[in-house]
């Protein structure tokens, strides 16, 4: 089935529910805007603290912007860019794409003017729609992208160089288009996070977006009557898939504009928020800000909360015990994912399996895994090796790159570059990124074991370790630590802390410094071989 009859179905059963609310915290709450007055004023998406809106309003949203496209002359295999911060306007216009029969191409937020373009002419772009937070990086290629491309801002104030969204969809029609679709056609291009070198676009079907769905609901169990609380950006397929199981069962979503604990809290409170999936860093400020006390819990109205689960990156088991001893009638679950598997869930622990924090899991909903050698045997269990997966949630390939799709693909198994173990009872355990592995004296050394050590210090808020180069040893580690807020620590206190491991496993380099991480709460490490490791900007990017 492909996924836009699922709002199809919302809309029919459905239509006076809401199904989304955005939150600006940084604004000043003054009245909040009904969907009513939504659909007759268009409210600016700047100016206001709480908009929301039904599923029969969102349905015809995605249909008025389906035959505005179709009217353009977008037919069937097109491509559609998407430059938006997460916004109550975003996902009706990715659904209005898919009703096309055209893809989505959501493109990053953080992305520059030139990357911007170059993502648009790898993906073999037609139509970019973005915001007012892009008007400066557009301009400074519009000259270029213009030529064959439609350009449409969705916001106040249109630029000379675009054409205005909101004026020319509320006069299409909000009937259904009539495009026939099915599970095999190409439904959207996402693109790697950028933290492994230069993005690559990787091609879903409706089949992967689907599947997507039945995972995520699967795995957590959502009701009509759950609320999911959304806080990543809504381009990356982490966010927007876990939200597949809240659209899966027509239930009610929040999307909240910033990451403060203050704010976060608030939101599930307010708007009685049931589940919320948190990004390890977002988890940490917390717990940290309720030690210090900028916090109070009785603040908030939080009982209902009954799912907390992380996924795009390694979580500290010391992270979870922190958070179960402040939240105690939490479920929580890891999900292991990515873009090429269509984000969270061919991996996750399972919430009955709190015993094995630290875990990635097993191989989740529809799901196949196993660990192999270099040369893709599977090694025995305890052994370190590459994971892969396989289902129906793989990407069908890498768009326009046949020799990198090539490398990942084979006979259906998807070889993820993550390198982990699994245990006696048969969790997997992530040991790093193949291409993070350092290799020193002949010695492989896995950063993440060296980085959940080191974030057991109470001392430590986040810690990022690199191979840097060394004329004996080739390599050695160098542990790039932040300290929490208030609080002080030496070389020598850590170098102390740091006698708990083998001495092969300890850093022989400290930098105190902050750690930066992309917007999915991946750590950039070619960025920071780059500043510490004294390595090019090519031989980092080459490097992963």
């Amino acid at each position: 089935m492909p996924i836009v009859d699922i709002l199809e179905r919302n809309c029919k059963l459905y239509g006076n529910d809401i199904c989304l609310v955005e939150i600006n915290p940084e604004i000043k709450e003054t009245r909040r805007v009904t969907w009513k007055e939504y659909e007759l004023i268009e409210p600016n998406p700047v100016t206001h603290y709480r908009r929301e809106i039904t599923w029969s309003v969102f349905n015809e949203k995605a249909n008025r912007f389906a035959n505005l496209l179709i009217q353009r002359g977008v037919k069937k295999d097109d491509k559609v860019a998407i430059l938006l911060m997460n916004c109550l306007e975003w996902l009706p216009i990715y659904f209005g794409i898919l009703k096309t029969g055209a893809l989505a191409v959501p493109l990053n937020f953080r992305y520059a003017s030139d990357e911007i373009e170059y993502c648009l002419n790898l993906a073999e772009v037609d139509v970019l729609v973005f915001g007012p937070e892009f008007i400066g990086r557009v301009e400074e290629i519009a000259d270029n992208i213009s030529k064959n491309r439609l350009l449409f801002f969705v916001g106040d104030n249109c630029p000379s160089f675009a054409e205005d969204y909101t004026s020319l969809t509320v006069n299409c029609s909000s009937q259904t288009p009539m495009i026939p679709l099915t599970d095999a056609d190409n439904a959207a291009i996402y693109f790697s996070s950028g933290t492994t070198g230069f993005p690559k676009a990787i091609l879903h079907n409706h089949e992967s977006l689907m599947h997507s769905c039945k995972v995520e609901q699967n795995h957590h169990g959502q009701t009509k009557q759950d609320v999911f609380l959304c806080i990543p950006p809504l381009y990356h397929t982490g966010a927007k898939m876990h939200w597949f199981g809240s659209f899966l069962e027509g239930s009610k979503a929040v999307l909240l504009k910033g990451t403060k604990p203050e704010f976060i809290l608030d939101a599930v409170s307010k708007e009685k928020c049931t589940i919320v999936w948190l990004l390890v860093p977002w988890a940490q400020d917390i717990l940290d800000a309720i030690d210090r006390g900028d916090i109070n819990l009785a603040d908030y109205e939080l009982a209902q909360w009954r799912l907390m689960h992380i996924g795009a990156q390694p979580v500290p088991q010391s992270l979870i015990q922190r958070w179960k001893k402040i939240f105690p009638h939490h479920q929580y679950d890891t999900n292991y994912g990515l873009s090429e598997s269509i984000g969270p869930g061919c991996v996750h622990l399972g919430v009955e399996n709190i015993h094995k924090v630290g875990a990635i899991g097993k191989a989740g909903y529809g799901w196949e895994v196993k660990i192999v050698d270099e040369n893709r045997t599977t090694v025995k269990r305890g052994d370190v090796g590459e994971l892969a997966v396989k289902g129906p949630g793989v990407m069908t390939c890498y768009y326009n790159d046949e020799a990198a799709t090539a490398e990942v693909l084979k006979d259906g198994w998807l070889f993820t570059g993550d390198m982990a173990q699994e245990d006696e009872d048969g969790f997997i355990f992530l040991v790093d990124r193949k291409k993070d592995v350092v290799i020193s004296g002949g010695e492989n050394i896995y950063p993440v074991q060296i980085e959940d050590f080191l974030r057991t210090n109470d001392k430590i808020k986040d810690v990022a370790v690199i191979g840097i180069p060394d004329k004996r040893l080739g390599e050695i580690t160098a542990a790039i630590i932040e300290i929490k807020s208030g609080c002080e620590a030496t070389e020598e206190e850590i170098n102390d802390y740091c006698m708990k491991l083998p001495k092969y496993k300890r850093p022989r380099k400290l930098i105190f410094a902050d750690i930066p991480r992309n917007p999915t709460g991946k750590i950039e490490k070619p960025k920071l071989r780059k500043i510490y490791g004294g390595e090019s900007l090519v031989a980092a990017q080459n490097r992963g």
